[in-house]
């Protein structure tokens, strides 16, 4: 059996065309970008293989063309989820993943244009599972506002998030990830739906203690996919304060479908 079927559920959820699964990748002098790709699939023809449809992807085109090493993280409805780590292989111009991208739901009857191409994924290991309960949502997103009350200390270097930004940030019911470089250089990307604004300039958040954390000092990216499939990525300093942390944001983009 391959990684990829012996892990229950994860074949079926990565099946999913409106899955939240989020792909982050790595710049070559090491700075981590995390971004929705709701369009990567499981490749059934390849053993523990992944493919995705190249859609307004110009920094994570970037940072592939420059490091392959990947980490993708995959999250259903009921808030069970999966992370992995894998290296990006090639583009495909044509071929059975382009069609089959060009003739997903997603972008059927897309109004606006297709994929550019279609990319590959190797997965080499499911490095954690998890199951949140919206019990555990609710008590984290509490906790760190508690936690943060009074505290919204500016951090070197940070920049004030746009309104729209911390709005949407400080929705309880959102998906939330948090992306960082572990020691062996790979991106790792963890659920966070906790993460909220703390004053202007900084994002707190709880971390999951059954999941990998951020280590003190690290630079680390965040990203929300909203209800409007638009995302927002926050990058900057990360600092540990106990089950908690802050994200002291120094540079902000959004992302999404062109609107008319």
């Amino acid at each position: 059996m391959t990684l990829l079927d012996q892990t229950p559920g994860l074949l079926e959820a990565l099946r999913g065309e409106m899955t939240p699964k989020f792909l982050a990748t790595r710049s070559a002098d090491g700075v981590p970008n995390v971004v929705p790709v709701v369009s990567i699939l499981p490749a059934d023809d390849q053993a523990d293989t992944l493919f995705f449809g190249n859609f307004l992807l110009r920094k994570t085109i970037r940072n592939l063309d420059q490091d392959r090493r990947v980490a993708v993280l995959v999250m259903t409805e009921q808030l069970d989820g999966w992370l992995l780590k894998g290296d990006f292989l090639e583009w495909q111009r044509t071929g059975p993943y382009v069609d089959r991208q060009m003739n997903s739901g997603l972008l059927r009857y897309n109004a606006y244009t297709g994929i550019r191409n279609a990319g590959l994924i190797r997965v080499s290991a499911v490095t954690g599972a998890f199951r949140i309960s919206k019990l555990q949502v609710a008590l984290d997103y509490f906790l760190t506002r508690l936690s943060s009350r009074g505290k919204p200390a500016n951090g070197e270097g940070a920049v004030a998030m746009p309104l729209p930004t911390r709005r949407e940030f400080a929705k309880m019911v959102a998906v939330k990830v948090l992306a960082w470089l572990g020691e062996d250089g790979y991106p790792v990307v963890v659920p966070m739906l906790s993460l909220q604004p703390a004053g202007e300039q900084m994002l707190a958040g709880r971390v999951n203690t059954k999941l990998p954390a951020p280590p003190s000092g690290v630079q680390a990216a965040t990203n929300i996919l909203t209800f409007e499939a638009i995302s927002y990525q926050a990058k900057g300093r990360w600092t540990s304060r106990g089950s908690n942390g802050q994200l002291a944001v120094q540079e902000v983009y959004a992302g999404g479908p062109p609107i008319p």
